[in-house]
């Protein structure tokens, strides 16, 4: 009897993280790693840091090197993109013709820049920012002096326009929102943030839409709604990501804003999973269907799908946790802060090192900080633990939250 073959399409964090997995339970079978793109499975969050400013190669992003899939026996296909899921006879289809035959699919095929639709975005100059080679391309684009663009204040905005003042390029950041940041971060912090930025020598712009693009082959300029042209030698675009579910539907797996999955990670077919940011899940923390476009959640869904497609899953129960770069600044989040919940304060706002830890009906369910790394960490644990903290330790600096709470 022949060993049984689970494809993974999707050559990214969580496809990685669910091949190892696949390995660690003692999965004998092959397993297929599937990737479009022409490089090995690479880590995403220096892509719009240390990549664009020059301190990282782009070798130092991958997360492992070749000698680690040979040893593992896991088989890599690079430059191919997967046309079709046939599920029904167990086969996946590549864009030059072959066809590779799986018992059990994994679809982590995460997403796609979000394309900005005005007249001119698709002039050269103009970039999204979302792989390895966007970050080489753009990154080749920093150079003293330059003018910089960035249409969106997002967290990718925000760490692109970063990285381009670093560098000695002239930025402006464009924002539709009146703060940036704004639907993940409560006010007082964006404000401050927005601040950091200008300090620095962004001109940001808020509450503003853009227009049109100009150029004559290659950008120069910007035009907002208030018809204000805004020069530019590059244009960098962070507005979002579209989640990668055309496979998936064509194949009839039931799709809606990503690829929905029960909490084993299958899918509407029962041979097929999904993991990563392209997936549409029920989150145990907010007790609704959510999609994470995290570092954090495309490890920790990508092994548990693994263990699924064993046979061995359990429901998965996320850990939300997200960071962000900029400057001086590590800003970490864990849970899911909301505007109507109670803020209580550890450190000086006005500061670049204090916690926002959230409150909702006693139990602490988020937090936000700014250069805090070990009242963070201890802070996901509470946050997940639905623990019910006193609000006097949670404000007193002085306190070792990982201490205090055994």
């Amino acid at each position: 009897m022949t060993e049984p073959t689970f494809v993974i399409v999707g050559a990214s964090l969580a496809g990685l993280r669910a091949a190892e997995a696949l390995r660690t339970e003692g999965f004998a079978g092959r397993v297929v790693l599937i990737g479009e793109e022409p490089h090995l499975p690479y880590d995403r969050p220096p892509l719009s840091k240390g990549v664009l400013d020059g301190s990282q190669s782009a070798a130092s992003t991958f997360l492992r090197d070749e000698s680690f899939y040979a040893e593992h026996q896991i088989d890599v296909v690079l430059g191919q993109r997967a046309t079709a899921l046939r599920p029904s006879e167990g086969a996946v289809e590549l864009a030059d013709g072959s066809t590779i035959t799986a018992e059990k699919v994994l679809l982590t095929t995460g997403g796609r820049a979000r394309r900005l639709a005005v007249p001119g975005a698709d002039l050269a100059g103009v970039h999204e920012l979302r792989t390895l080679d966007d970050a080489l391309a753009v990154g080749e684009a920093f150079r003293a002096g330059a003018r910089v663009v960035v249409i969106g204040a997002g967290f990718i905005g925000a760490e692109v326009a970063a990285s381009a003042r670093t560098v000695g390029c002239e930025v402006t950041m464009l924002e539709v929102a009146d703060v940036p940041l704004g639907r993940v971060l409560g006010r007082d912090i964006c404000e401050r943030y927005a601040a950091h930025h200008r300090r620095l020598g962004v001109d940001l712009r808020t509450g503003i839409g853009i227009d049109s693009i100009e150029g004559i082959g290659h950008v120069h300029a910007v035009v907002t709604a208030d018809g204000v042209r805004h020069l530019a030698d590059v244009v960098v675009v962070g507005v979002g990501i579209v989640p990668n579910v055309e496979l998936a539907a064509d194949a009839g797996i039931r799709v809606d804003n990503g690829i929905t999955v029960d909490e084993l990670s299958r899918t509407s077919n029962p041979n097929v999973f999904a993991a990563g940011d392209v997936t549409n899940f029920h989150s145990t923390f907010l007790d609704r269907r959510v999609r994470r476009e995290n570092w954090q959640n495309a490890t920790d869904q990508g092994a548990a799908a693994a263990a699924a497609m064993l046979g061995r899953g359990k429901p998965y129960r996320e850990a939300p946790w997200f960071w962000s770069d900029q400057y001086d600044l590590k800003l970490q989040m864990a849970g899911n802060p909301e505007p109507t919940d109670d803020v209580i304060w550890r450190g000086t706002l006005d500061s670049t090192n204090f916690c926002a830890f959230y409150v909702r009906d006693g139990v602490l369910v988020g937090a936000v900080g700014v250069n805090r790394p070990k009242d963070m960490r201890a802070a996901l644990e509470l946050v997940v633990a639905r623990r019910m903290v006193p609000e006097a330790l949670l404000a007193d600096a002085s306190i070792d939250l990982r201490k205090a709470m055994r």
